[in-house]
């Protein structure tokens, strides 16, 4: 496990990468315990900050925030752990524990292309609480430092790496290239699992492209998942910055528009609030009120 950061530190890090994480703070504690309430540690994918004091009761609890940040289950879990023979550890305690995952940003992006507009895209959206991927075949066309959000992705094959960035994200194709648009928008059709997809390019593109689409067996409505010319309307002018600006807001109202309607429920319940200050028997774990 690493724990070369503390815990707040990893926090800082993760909102700056947009990179999920899992919060986990000790909120009780009874009896004998390796950690005392408030202690905190840090948990993404592949590595773990600070600690709550280890043994078996951190293995489950890592466990069970890695499996909230593979299912994408961005909330929040109360747990209470009876540190007896269950969890290998003979401390005779128990500990209650808080999970707040993570998404460490509102949305992934990914930007194919590196030339004049996505320099200036980038300035705007690099301070945006987003994952972007970076992609382009020219490693040369790459600023010397980038957003801390921000993926660069130097490919000789962007096409062939569409499944592997592209799932459940936001897409542009602002390339130098017309043929390699095609291609990409051929390769973005064919999946089900991007977000949106946004072509630059003129109106005369566009219908190029829907007719050679359409030509190909794609449908209406798949041909309408492009946005082409990509940005909002209203929103004049030719300059670089002032495309990306287009772009930029009409990717804040996409985003917005991918939240889900708030239920008039959120968070934890009180009954389940209470439930966890119930006793618990020996060898179970409770989860929210739910014991397991």
């Amino acid at each position: 496990m690493n724990r070369h950061l503390r815990w707040h530190q990893a926090v800082t890090l993760c909102e700056r990468s947009a990179e999920p994480y899992a919060l986990v703070t000790v909120l009780g504690a009874a009896g004998s315990v390796p950690r005392e309430p408030a202690s905190k540690m840090v948990v993404t994918g592949e590595h773990s900050h600070d600690t709550i004091g280890g043994g078996h009761l951190e293995y489950r609890v890592i466990a069970r925030a890695r499996e909230r940040l593979a299912n994408h289950e961005y909330s929040y879990e109360l747990a209470h752990f009876p540190l007896g023979a269950s969890l290998g550890q003979c401390c005779g305690g128990s500990v209650a524990v808080l999970l707040e995952a993570q998404s460490g940003g509102d949305a992934r992006l990914v930007v194919f292309g590196a030339g004049h507009v996505s320099h200036a895209l980038m300035r705007i959206v690099g301070d945006l609480p987003w994952q972007i991927t970076w992609v382009d075949s020219r490693q040369e066309c790459f600023p010397d430092r980038t957003p801390d959000n921000t993926t660069v992705h130097c490919t000789d094959d962007p096409v062939g790496d569409v499944p592997e960035l592209c799932s459940n994200a936001h897409v542009l194709i602002l390339t130098h290239n017309h043929a390699l648009d095609y291609d990409l928008c051929q390769a973005l059709l064919k999946r089900d699992d991007v977000r949106t997809i946004g072509l630059i390019g003129s109106q005369t593109k566009a219908e190029r492209f829907r007719q050679r689409l359409a030509h190909r067996g794609y449908t209406e409505a798949d041909i309408d998942r492009i946005r082409c010319p990509v940005g909002r309307s209203d929103i004049p002018g030719k300059r670089p910055m002032e495309v990306a600006v287009s772009i930029s807001a009409e990717l804040l109202s996409l985003v917005a528009s991918d939240t889900a309607e708030k239920p008039s429920k959120r968070g934890l319940s009180w009954g389940a609030l209470k439930a966890l200050t119930k006793e618990v028997k020996p060898n179970e774990v409770e989860v929210a009120g739910q014991k397991t």
